[in-house]
């Protein structure tokens, strides 16, 4: 039960760090850039600020929904993989993401560590079928 609280919390965590984020398209899209190096992932994946939130926001949900159903272990399962993804891409910061807010670079950090797993489809957005293929591998 701790585990799920805590698991619920820190989605809720990076949802609510997006909140307020600004959209410098540019800007997000040089941090994007830069941040492929590190995620891996597709090199032309550049989501905006808004579209990385849309993203980290649908994975939210789903591990939220999936918790719900009972199945705290692989939403536990993804949490821990894309914390583990996150954390590789997350060892300093590329100077094109300097000028973004902290909670901006955040959202492009976990955005692109999402499609460096392969969680995302090919318009860039979450897709829970391959995150589940992925964690069942």
């Amino acid at each position: 039960m701790r585990r799920t609280i805590t698991l619920l919390a820190a989605t809720l965590l990076l949802a609510g760090a997006a909140v307020g984020c600004s959209d410098s398209d540019d800007t997000a899209a040089d941090c994007a850039t830069a941040l492929t190096k590190w995620t891996g992932g597709d090199a032309d994946d550049k989501p905006t600020v808004g579209e990385a939130k849309e993203r980290v926001d649908a994975l939210d949900k789903t591990l939220a929904d999936m918790v719900g159903m009972g199945y705290e272990t692989v939403a536990e399962d993804a949490h821990d993989t894309l914390e583990r993804k996150t954390e590789e891409g997350g060892k300093g910061r590329p100077g094109a993401c300097e000028s973004l807010s902290e909670d901006d670079y955040t959202v492009l950090l976990v955005a692109k560590s999402m499609n460096g797993l392969g969680w995302t489809n090919e318009d860039g957005e979450f897709d829970k079928l391959k995150m589940a293929q992925s964690l069942g591998d």
